[in-house]
């Protein structure tokens, strides 16, 4: 049973008491502006800040309720560290007149996020191209391609405004404490590494921007281990899904590159998985599986549309796997938590199947009737 830690009222009626029972001979009952009822307040409220920081020094004693630096600190004894935030990267084109240059170090604001040109422009057609990132870290930092940039000061012979010609992408935040803690428990119940299939999966959530990973033994071959990764958050716009291209780490010279947020991650696991196996990280391919919500009665309001949507969203992000099966009782048991008087589901009418061992299945369209 958890202690009972007094409260800041019971604590001054402790001390009142304590003061009219025999605590100071011949006194019985104390004004309210007394200076013993004074003192009992006072030292009533220190009681209860001695009690506070002795309540925070016991949920920092154990990883479960650790938080911040604390919490920091139990995962580096197991080799666990918090996510830092990333910077997002990308490209932006401006037209020029003649051979103008935008130089490195030129300042941009693209979709409202301010970047700076990480190398002089290459110019082609009258089309200057720069590679720029992100100056402060975090995923606000990605942009989508086709986003308008303006020039943070006029360069002689540049057009102010540009177009973003290669999506910003890499942008993470910063590791909140509960994603932390997962992972740091997970560890200590897991114990030792030894390179199977939960080390893998633990070291490609361990990236920046990972939230949800899978594995494939043999995926591309003998010896080889293909790693599924999902990044959610940072690509919320892109329904979760990696940005790039399928492949191995830079320095794997037996198997194709990958390419963006694939490689990214590819680069991390080489560094860290046996020394033989060959590493290819790949994003799951969307299978989108659309739901006929029938028999709702009073209950097809727009406000339970949106409950039934946002409950299946979290049904195929908590069940669905690449090569995976959604079975009905899954989505009947996330709407049936809603409280719906009535509902039916008629379509899927059977399991939902992965169409092959990369695909995975994802919630479609959704459409409702009464």
């Amino acid at each position: 049973m958890a202690y009972a830690r007094p409260t800041l009222t019971e604590l001054r009626q402790q001390a009142l008491q304590d003061v009219q029972n025999g605590g100071i001979p011949g006194v019985t009952k104390l004004l309210r502006f007394s200076v013993l009822y004074v003192l009992s307040m006072v030292l009533a409220g220190l009681t209860h800040l001695t009690y506070g920081y002795l309540d925070w020094i016991a949920k920092q004693a154990v990883p479960w309720t650790a938080t911040d630096e604390w919490l920091e600190a139990w995962g580096a004894l197991k080799s666990v560290y918090r996510k830092a935030a990333t910077t997002s990267s990308g490209q932006i084109a401006f037209p020029v007149s003649g051979n103008a240059d935008i130089p490195v170090g030129t300042e941009i604001v693209a979709d409202g996020v301010a970047v700076v040109t990480t190398s002089d422009s290459v110019i082609s057609n009258g089309i200057a191209t720069v590679s720029c990132a992100a100056q402060s870290a975090g995923a606000n930092g990605n942009i989508a391609a086709g986003a308008i940039a303006t020039l943070s000061s006029p360069v002689p012979g540049v057009q102010t405004s540009g177009t973003v010609t290669v999506a910003f992408t890499g942008g993470a935040d910063e590791e909140a404490d509960e994603d932390l803690r997962t992972r740091i428990m997970a560890a200590y119940a897991k114990g030792g590494e030894s390179g199977d299939e939960a080390d893998y999966i633990g070291w490609a959530e361990d990236v920046a921007g990972v939230t949800r990973a899978w594995v494939n033994p043999l995926g591309a071959g003998a010896g080889s281990v293909v790693v599924y990764v999902m990044f959610d958050t940072v690509r919320a716009a892109d329904g979760g899904f990696p940005q790039g291209a399928d492949g191995a780490a830079t320095a794997e010279m037996r198997y194709t590159t990958a390419a963006g947020d694939q490689l990214l991650v590819a680069n991390a696991l080489y560094d860290v998985r046996p020394v033989t196996a060959l590493v290819v990280v790949c994003s799951p391919i969307a299978q989108p599986v659309s739901f006929v919500i029938a028999d709702l009665g009073d209950d097809n309001t727009s406000d339970n549309q949106a409950a039934i949507t946002d409950a299946l969203t979290d049904m195929f992000r908590r069940l669905s796997a690449p090569g995976g099966t959604i079975h009905p009782n899954y989505w009947n048991e996330a709407l049936a938590a809603i409280g719906l008087s009535t509902f039916n589901v008629t379509s899927p009418s059977a399991p939902v199947v992965a169409d092959n061992v990369g695909s995975m299945p994802i919630l479609g369209t959704v459409s409702f009737s009464a």
